[in-house]
């Protein structure tokens, strides 16, 4: 894939100030299992957190349909991966989103193409459901959304207090779902069918 000159600029600069934290570490970097490493290491950042350069607002308005539907949409089990902020550590799991349209209606995928757009970005789960929520409220003025993520931490299994079949739950929505009885249908059908 062809690189512009600043993106070939930044992953230089990142391997090169990779390097310098493995050999703070007090690793050779010149041994042969770590020659490429920082290189491979600026790629992989690069690529995680590709989001900041993609706009979601567009992406989700790109196909926007007229449609007299008023009912709920859902897209569930969004499989995403993310780094968290704080500790630079993956978190990963699946996104559940839900809309009710005001005459418009987007393509599905596009749903899917946010939730990414979001999670590669370096992120703390809190906030990526509510821009998720807003991102949605904003381009399509649905009569409600709700986003409900799941997630696993690799800084909570890996590092700190170590529990690895944690699982992090958090949930934002607007409109028509602050009824409990709206809210209560979309937590039924997530849940069917597992």
């Amino acid at each position: 894939m062809e690189r512009t000159p600043e993106e070939i600029q930044k992953k230089e600069a990142i391997a090169f100030h990779y390097a310098k934290i493995l050999e703070l570490l007090g690793e050779d970097i010149s041994r042969e299992g770590l020659l490429k490493t920082p290189e491979r290491v600026a790629k992989a950042l690069m690529f995680l957190t590709k989001g900041y350069n993609q706009d979601p607002a567009q992406i989700l308005s790109s196909a926007v349909f007229a449609e007299d539907y008023k009912q709920m949409v859902i897209v569930k089990d969004i499989d995403f991966f993310s780094m968290c902020e704080h500790h630079v550590l993956p978190f990963f799991g699946k996104a559940h989103v839900a809309y009710i349209p005001n005459n418009a209606v987007t393509g599905l995928s596009k749903i899917a193409r946010i939730v990414d757009v979001f999670a590669h970005r370096l992120q703390i789960q809190e906030r990526m459901t509510t821009q998720i929520k807003n991102c949605i409220q904003k381009t399509l003025n649905p009569l409600g959304v709700m986003v409900v993520i799941e997630a696993q931490h690799m800084c909570m299994q890996m590092r700190g207090v170590e529990k690895q079949n944690s699982i992090t739950t958090t949930s934002d929505f607007t409109g028509v779902f602050n009824q409990a009885k709206t809210r209560e249908e979309f937590i039924t059908l997530i849940k069917n069918g597992r």
